[in-house]
């Protein structure tokens, strides 16, 4: 990863049927932030067990999706976005709960 790479997810759960076209509208809405700036954009299943991440790659949208037996560790569900950092997604991308992500 990139060291000045931002990473952020949003808290509140989103309809997975949305595709890289609606989540880029709502990262312009929601995150207050420019899709296409290369940025990672983490977005929740309701049933917590799927992930889907959106960034820029400089000649295009990509979106990446991962589904887990279990669950994913989320932040609390509220209103907004929440900063992660690499060592943060990293633990969230393993779907394992072993290290404290949130600090709540």
């Amino acid at each position: 990863m990139r060291p000045r790479l931002s990473i952020w997810i949003a808290t509140q759960p989103v309809d997975f049927r949305r595709g890289m076209d609606s989540l880029a509208m709502l990262v312009s809405e929601a995150f207050g932030a420019n899709p296409f700036d290369g940025g990672l954009y983490i977005f929740r299943s309701k049933r917590r067990d799927r992930v889907k991440i959106l960034t820029w790659d400089g000649s295009g949208l990509v979106l990446y999706y991962k589904r887990i037996e279990g669950q994913f560790t989320w932040p609390p569900i509220k209103e907004g976005v929440v900063p992660l950092s690499h060592a943060q997604l990293s633990v969230l991308l393993e779907g394992t709960s072993k290290y404290p992500l949130w600090g709540v």
